[in-house]
């Protein structure tokens, strides 16, 4: 870029530093970003996803240090108040469930159990399965659709007829009906009995992982599908490169955008589900915290203590809103046609 004759010099130096140059010898130099810096500026202007990302990275700090927190004796999850639990229906006494400076947002009724605690432990619980189970679709799904993408032919319709075949089945239905049969499976393996947690959430990471997968895979398929026709895939074909090598050094590192994206949209949804199956009395078992088995304690109390069900279902609601309102801000940001 080049200054025009008679251009004022207080103009040229305005451009300069709009355009973050710096001027040489009458002329200015374009100082490029990578495409990472332009990621990150794209997200610093969209307050709602900054706004989200706080929300999310908050969320998921405070579910991992929960146990700490728990071993500290900082929250007590599992502590019983008797005394703060009278009258008919053991109805936490005071306004909103019984709210104080001890216990910020109340107790359970029945129990007495700080309600703020229990919140923070089942958002431990939901997390952890959610993101197992994303992690689990992510890594099974990658690698189905860069083999169903590359390899083509018969290899792909065989492997897209499968995936077509997983999705045909709702996992919600077969997460009710396989419980029965996988969980005690499951236990055996694990050496564990049936009604403790550990089974329990291996079976909904396992199921909620493999009926995700195909999500993943049929996006990875189609970015393979264009990319293994790029002069990067044909020059490694020429020098030799083995499958495994194009797979996964080629290919895998240009699909890191979308599967960042639509991880931050499965995991609330995983989390969703995780909290349906607790509401429907099929998750984990009592005194193990779930948001979704808060939720179906609290149904029965709605009418006389509404704080009980109000805030958990709130933190829910918090929770998967600030996930879903992350990916379509990442979505935004690393579409490189988006003209924001």
């Amino acid at each position: 870029m080049t200054i025009a004759p008679g251009q004022p010099e207080s103009t040229s130096t305005d451009i300069a530093v709009a355009l973050d140059v710096q001027a040489v010898d009458g002329a200015v130099a374009i100082q490029g970003r990578s495409p990472w810096q332009i990621v990150r500026r794209r997200l610093r202007r969209d307050r709602v996803t900054m706004v989200a990302l706080v929300t999310s990275i908050f969320f998921i700090l405070l579910a991992a240090t929960s146990p700490l927190l728990a071993a500290l004796g900082i929250i007590s999850p599992d502590l019983t108040h008797p005394e703060l639990v009278q009258g008919l229906g053991s109805m936490p006494e005071g306004a909103l469930g019984g709210v104080s400076p001890q216990h910020w947002l109340g107790v359970e009724p029945g129990t007495g159990r700080d309600l703020l605690a229990r919140i923070i432990t089942g958002m431990t619980t939901s997390l952890t399965v959610a993101l197992l189970a994303t992690i689990f679709s992510v890594i099974v799904g990658t690698v189905i659709g860069i083999v169903s993408g590359f390899a083509g032919g018969r290899v792909d319709w065989l492997l897209s007829r499968f995936m077509d075949l997983v999705l045909s089945f709702p996992s919600t239905l077969m997460l009710l009906s396989l419980q029965a049969v996988l969980v005690d499976r499951i236990a055996s393996i694990m050496q564990q009995p049936s009604s403790a947690p550990p089974p329990k959430i291996a079976f909904m990471v396992i199921v909620l992982g493999f009926f995700g997968f195909p999500f993943f895979a049929r996006i990875v398929r189609g970015q393979v599908l264009s990319l293994r026709e790029r002069e990067f895939v044909e020059a490694a074909r020429s020098l030799g490169a083995k499958r495994g090598r194009l797979y996964f050094k080629e290919l895998l590192p240009h699909l890191w955008a979308p599967l960042l994206v639509y991880t931050t949209l499965v995991l609330p949804a995983n989390i969703s589900a995780e909290a349906a199956l607790g509401f429907l009395g099929v998750g984990l078992n009592p005194p193990t915290a779930s948001l979704g088995a808060i939720l179906n304690d609290a149904v029965s109390y709605a009418r006389p203590d509404p704080a009980y069900f109000f805030f958990p279902g709130l933190t829910v609601f918090v929770l998967v809103l600030s996930f879903n309102l992350l990916g379509d801000g990442l979505r935004d940001a690393l579409d490189p046609k988006s003209g924001r």
